[in-house]
């Protein structure tokens, strides 16, 4: 068994701006590995280490992900390896076609069958990767999972659920969408970034895979409307109750 989590390297967002036509500059915010990813990262070598077996990372975006900067980064979270497409073409790609290549580079991995994805990208946050992945490869997916275990047949899976969690027992291979606290993130060492150099990241050319062809076009794009304030004042001995019966009235509790 192969243990593989998909990552992204991606701008965050609190560094980029919004022009006044609603349209987000990304130019001067700085890129890093996803921030919901090292806790995906986590999960994994710890499942990955109960079953010594190897952590494989892979990852879809600009040429920037083959950087030096962008593998030591990555590398240093706690995996093994990694396997990325790094093309500028990847710019201009739905996120259903950036699915079909991490679910074609997982297909290339020896024994992969389980893979990992973060909560969210720190970008988009959309929540799709993981399912787009499955569905490629045909694979199960549960997201909001907090914790994996191997079974004798496939995964046990743990996920948060409303009022708890469950215990869900899967048979082969499956795809999970990690919690952002399902464990605790360890802090790379400077040894771990300096080892983190020369662990191997091989580079595929995203001309050889087999990708989606499903067109997206954005249509417009437009600011939220924004509401008049109802400048409702409550006081007296009642303000309180008053105040919630408008809430709730609001449909707001």
């Amino acid at each position: 068994m192969t243990v593989v989590v998909a990552y992204k390297y991606a701008s965050n967002p609190q560094d980029a701006s919004v022009g006044a036509d609603g349209v987000v500059d990304w130019s001067r915010a700085k890129a890093s590995v996803s921030e919901y990813d090292p806790v995906a990262i986590s999960l994994g070598r710890e499942v990955a280490s109960q079953n010594d077996s190897e952590l494989v990372g892979v990852s879809v975006g600009s040429s920037v992900v083959g950087s030096s900067m962008a593998k030591k980064n990555a590398m240093s979270k706690g995996l093994d390896r990694g396997v990325v497409v790094a093309d500028d073409a990847v710019a201009t790609w739905n996120a259903t076609k950036i699915g079909s290549a991490l679910a074609e580079l997982v297909r290339g991995i020896e024994g992969g069958d389980l893979v990992i994805t973060g909560d969210a990208s720190v970008d988009a946050g959309a929540r799709t990767m993981s399912g787009l992945i499955a569905g490629f490869l045909g694979w199960p997916c549960f997201q909001e999972v907090c914790g994996v275990e191997k079974s004798e047949n496939g995964w046990l899976i743990t996920q948060v659920v409303s009022g708890g969690t469950r215990r869900i027992d899967v048979s082969g291979p499956v795809v999970v969408a990690a919690t952002s606290d399902a464990v605790p993130v360890k802090v790379a060492s400077m040894k771990e970034i300096l080892a983190a150099g020369k662990k191997p990241v091989n580079v595929v050319e995203a001309g050889s895979l087999a990708l989606s062809d499903a067109q997206l076009e954005v249509t417009g794009r437009a600011k939220p409307e924004a509401k008049a304030r109802k400048n409702v004042v409550f006081s007296g001995e009642n303000a309180a109750s008053e105040l919630v019966a408008a809430l709730r009235g609001d449909g707001v509790l």
